[in-house]
């Protein structure tokens, strides 16, 4: 995939870079930047809200988890065929669009009278954030100049963090006087702005898109064939039932997705306008950092899972006070992630996202030898250095994927880069949990989590089974570093092609 370098902008009448005014970069970000943290805001806030909806619709927890589970399974299904449709009709289209779509969804969840029409009002909700998330990453880029690609990726994932940061702690104070239908009352409000400030200041003349002449066709048995193999493998890996892991049922379900995967390719490769250019794949910075992504996700979420579970349950910390502690890895993951955008546009990012992963497998060492009386003076640093490490891969190892694929097909791989991260969340979780509860089961400890701290001998083997996802995490982290350092060094900034 070494074309020779051209400018994407040219296309349908759009001015090449050098010639467009970005003096409105951060206005236009603002409008986007609002966007990301409110749906991520969305995403994370709604964990504290499951006991209460679970009481008021009299399901059980076990069912009430499907509020989460259909909505990982429905943002992830939809990224990437909403993305290549964006590339197609236009980023501000489905991003306006998307925006209509979540709000009216979180206005069906609010006034559901049933536990099944809020889990379709939880589907129609996620589907407009999946069409935001298909589209930000390429908007974000695009209003920015070329030489200040990390820049924009940094903005994009401070404003992750803060929404994923805000999330349980304005679900937890608004809970603490108003009943959960608020929450989704509260999120129009910012969605709105969101809206009104997109229409206005994300035109398609700033956002430069660039057009073929011909409009392509939308690939529509590769966008089904994607979307019901991503929503098979979602809900096998999430395994929400607790079926046995042998059980015929999730590998009949690891067994379709296997063959839908092998039916998507070779279509894909034929197709004249494919959803997913897998071509793209032929291309070493590409492959090599959309693995590291994978892999880095994959290890990263160990972190997610399993410290407020250590905080909570093993260390006896009310949710407040563990919301505090587990909010430093966000502001460290924020700070780093604005540096390290911001230093990757001059010096590169394939260093940074190397010192990310070094960093990533520290404190994945660290964390293994931590017990239930190690001071929270060294817990809450480590969790902080954990986010600085998280930010600091993060946006660089973003950086070389979006550098190496050309502008017009920003849409579909900022999905792709989206949906690495999810899918890596969803499998590092099932893994990690997998492996605690394993070695638990091992040394006769099958209780809930709410038993272990005070059940004789369960804390130890809690920590041995801890020790061993951590393990698995520094693993992981480390083939990514590997991937990193073996990938192509390109160039600073990015590839216009």
């Amino acid at each position: 995939m070494n074309a020779p370098v051209t400018s994407p902008f040219t296309h349908g009448g759009m001015r090449p870079p050098a010639e467009r005014d970005y003096g409105y970069k951060w206005t236009a970000f603002i409008a986007i930047g609002i966007s990301f943290v409110t749906q991520v805001l969305s995403q994370s806030m709604v964990f504290v809200a499951l006991s209460d909806i679970a009481d008021d619709f009299g399901v059980t927890l076990r069912a009430v988890s499907w509020v989460v589970v259909i909505q990982a399974l429905t943002i992830s299904a939809f990224m990437m065929p909403m993305g290549r449709l964006a590339d197609i009709i236009g980023w501000r289209k489905v991003h306006l669009a998307g925006l209509v779509v979540f709000g009216s969804g979180a206005m069906c969840v609010a006034l559901a009278p049933t536990f099944g029409l809020l889990i379709a009002a939880r589907v129609l909700m996620a589907a407009g954030n999946s069409m935001g998330q298909s589209v930000g990453t390429a908007m974000a880029v695009a209003v920015f100049p070329p030489e200040e690609r990390g820049t924009a990726i940094g903005s994009q994932t401070t404003a992750v963090a803060i929404g994923g940061a805000s999330g349980p702690m304005v679900g937890g104070l608004v809970l603490q006087v108003l009943p959960w239908e608020a929450l989704f009352w509260m999120v129009l409000v910012p969605i709105g702005i969101a809206f009104v400030a997109g229409y206005f200041l994300l035109t398609e003349e700033r956002l430069g898109q660039p057009r073929d002449a011909e409009r392509p066709p939308f690939d529509y048995l590769g966008a089904t064939i994607s979307v019901i193999a991503i929503s098979i493998f979602v809900v096998v890996v999430n395994n929400p039932l607790a079926m046995s892991w042998t059980s015929p049922l999730l590998l009949g379900g690891f067994a379709a997705v296997a063959v839908l995967f092998a039916g998507f390719v070779p279509w894909e490769l034929r197709h004249r306008a494919p959803m997913v250019q897998l071509r793209m794949f032929a291309d070493r910075i590409f492959s090599m950092a959309s693995l590291a992504r994978f892999l880095g996700f994959l290890g990263a979420t160990v972190t997610i899972l399993m410290a407020p579970i250590y905080l909570i349950s093993l260390r006896g910390m009310d949710t407040a006070a563990a919301g505090a502690v587990l909010f430093l890895g966000f502001v460290g993951m924020g700070v780093s992630a604005q540096a390290t955008g911001r230093l990757s546009d001059h010096f590169g990012p394939r260093r940074f996202a190397i010192a990310g992963f070094v960093i990533m497998m520290t404190t994945a060492l660290s964390f293994s030898f931590l017990t239930n009386a190690t001071p929270l003076w060294l817990v809450a640093p480590l969790l902080f250095v954990n986010g600085i490490g998280m930010g600091t891969w993060n946006v660089p190892n973003n950086t070389m994927i979006i550098g190496a694929v050309p502008v017009s097909r920003l849409g579909v791989v900022g999905a792709l880069t989206n949906l690495t991260r999810n899918v890596g969340n969803v499998v590092g979780q099932a893994v990690a949990a997998g492996v605690v509860v394993a070695v638990m089961a091992a040394q006769g400890f099958d209780i809930p989590l709410s038993e272990v701290r005070e059940t004789a001998g369960a804390s130890a083997a809690f920590f041995d089974g801890w020790r061993a996802a951590y393990w698995m995490a520094t693993f992981f982290m480390g083939i990514a570093l590997l991937c990193t350092v073996f990938a192509p060094g390109g160039r600073r900034g990015s590839r216009e092609r």
